[in-house]
């Protein structure tokens, strides 16, 4: 493929919620573990995801979420890269500072000139920039990674209207879900895929079929689920 294989991974509810609320300070990250039945079995995820890809990419809006602008201990080196799409921009340049500082190589994807980044490539020489002018070109930018800096696999996690765009962009080959045993429910709670609702029938071929690759039982009524996606 012109582009790397790519993986998208999250933890969701059974209804397919990947949060617990429709605002910031809701997290499934520090609140699962607040919950009886809940609690017992959600480290399995985040074991699960010591074993992905070695190019990890989010957006800048789940890092400042989880905290990273507030960061002050002095990370360990990893052997992940870390790929951050981030326009607004949601780091700031301590976050930026602290995931350069832990990262192998920091991939900052952009449009805004005056993100940190650019500031922060004089003295730390492995952030790499793909700028962009209005919009990220989502499919552009993967095949810049894997044409300019040879990343072959990424695993992406990012939100549900983000999710929407790498989906029906054609742009993920495979589906790893652990499935939390939950009911979180809520209609402005993220879920795996959000954005724009189709419309017409002339939409239909954005939706895209799965084929089941395993469904295993993990600990605690907790659920893996891979798919190999249809594009």
């Amino acid at each position: 493929m012109e582009r790397p294989y790519t993986t998208l991974f999250l933890l969701v509810s059974v209804d397919g919620k990947i949060s617990t609320g429709d605002t910031d300070i809701m997290d499934t990250d520090k609140d699962y573990k607040l919950i009886e039945g809940l609690k017992e079995g959600n480290k399995q995820y985040y074991d699960l995801e010591q074993q992905t890809d070695l190019h990890s990419l989010n957006s800048g809006r789940v890092f400042e979420k989880i905290g990273m602008n507030e960061k002050t201990d002095e990370p360990d080196k990893t052997p992940v890269s870390f790929i951050v799409i981030d326009n607004k921009p949601h780091l700031n340049k301590n976050g930026t500072t602290y995931l350069a500082k832990k990262s192998k190589t920091l991939y900052i994807i952009t449009t805004n000139p005056e993100h940190p980044a650019f500031e922060l490539k004089k003295e730390f020489p492995n952030i790499e920039i793909l700028k962009y002018e209005k919009e990220v070109d989502l499919s552009d930018a993967l095949n810049k990674l894997k044409k300019e800096y040879g990343v072959d696999r990424i695993t992406i996690q990012t939100g549900g209207t983000m999710n929407a765009s790498w989906v029906r962009e054609g742009l993920i080959d495979r589906l790893l879900l652990v499935v939390a045993p939950a009911m979180v429910g809520g209609k402005d709670t993220a879920t795996l895929m959000d954005g724009e609702s189709l419309h017409s029938e002339s939409e239909l071929f954005k939706i895209k079929s799965l084929e089941l690759v395993q469904a295993k039982p993990l600990e605690n009524s907790y659920l893996l689920l891979e798919y190999k996606v249809n594009n």
